[in-house]
């Protein structure tokens, strides 16, 4: 994913990118920044959808099979299609 940044953003890359002595512990501040971007795409978000009972049903069996709970196995399934990795066939 190619996230677009403003013209203020680069700035601010273009400033700490040719002066990194003028933070303290520039590299130190660069992995705490790293881990709160990872940390805010990692974030998750409770849902409330319905389904048919049926088919709660057959992903449970599913996902048993697989060592998963059903819930993971639906997020797994909602964050492949989200990037592109599986495609819904409707007929």
């Amino acid at each position: 994913m190619n996230a677009k940044i403003t013209t203020a953003e680069q700035e601010i890359i273009d400033y700490v990118e040719s002066n990194p002595a003028s933070i303290a512990n520039v590299e130190n501040e660069k992995k705490r920044y790293q881990n709160i971007a990872q940390m805010q795409m990692n974030k998750r978000k409770s849902v409330q959808i319905k389904l048919l009972e049926s088919d709660i049903e057959i992903i449970k069996a599913k996902s048993f099979s697989q060592g998963l709970s059903y819930q993971a196995l639906i997020s797994a399934l909602v964050h492949q299609y989200a990037h592109g990795k599986i495609k819904l066939h409707v007929e």
